[in-house]
């Protein structure tokens, strides 16, 4: 991860409290539609978090969004695009500051991508090992590669196949999964991979396959999926 800043922000408006909490704040020279946060330190999914608290207050046309990691910098570029923001992320000491502009007659579009007919069964699939089970790692290597490979045959109400801890080992360079997983998402299978998990192994920049997230879209997604099929 990288070193946190703080005070070399502190002229463009952001300001982080104690305790590890995130605060927005509006210079008096500013138009009360531009706000910034000061997120840096703050684990997953907190930026993503605070910047889904401002977003849903309404009055943020504009908005700057200061973290230090390039998980945490994906997720909230994400979902402020998803939000309606048009974004921009500039790099300067040893932060990121991703800034959404947002105009009043932009549509906020839906924050979870497109959505099959209501009719059919959503099933998510959540992976947190990179092998099945215990007893014998070269046998559960080989039972994650044929459940990965026949997870297709649920057809369409296979909806998201999210990767956890371990599993985000099989989203990576040198995974024998790769081509089965990119098969996947060309079928329409949304594959998330878990941004902390990735910079925990240190392979966020190894990542070959699926969209890096976090947390709160974890939830969400178990929140709307019909049936959870869980191997941890």
């Amino acid at each position: 991860m990288r070193s946190s800043t703080a005070g070399k922000w502190a002229d463009r408006g952001g300001e982080k409290e104690s305790g590890g909490t995130c605060k927005d704040r509006s210079e008096d020279s500013m138009e009360m539609s531009e706000q910034r946060l000061d997120c840096r330190g703050l684990a997953c999914p907190n930026p993503v978090l605070k910047t889904k608290e401002l977003v849903d207050r309404g009055d943020a046309s504009r908005l700057t969004v200061l973290v230090d990691n390039d998980a945490a910098k994906e997720n909230v570029s994400r979902f402020l695009s998803r939000s309606g923001y048009r974004v921009h992320v500039e790099e300067k000491d040893d932060a990121f500051a991703v800034t959404g502009f947002r105009g009043q007659e932009a549509a906020c579009e839906v924050f979870i991508p497109k959505e099959r007919a209501e009719k059919e069964e959503k099933i998510l699939v959540l992976v947190a090992n990179n092998r099945i089970g215990q007893g014998d790692d070269e046998l559960g290597r080989k039972l994650m590669i044929n459940f990965l490979a026949t997870l297709k045959e649920m057809g369409p109400s296979l909806w998201r196949l999210v990767l956890l801890n371990g599993g985000v080992k099989l989203a990576v360079e040198g995974s024998e999964v790769l081509a089965t997983l990119r098969e996947l998402e060309t079928g329409g299978i949304h594959v998330l991979v878990c941004g902390t998990c990735l910079n925990h192994f240190r392979l966020l920049e190894k990542k070959q396959v699926g969209e890096t997230t976090n947390m709160l879209d974890v939830v969400t997604s178990l929140q709307l999926a019909d049936r959870v099929i869980s191997l941890t």
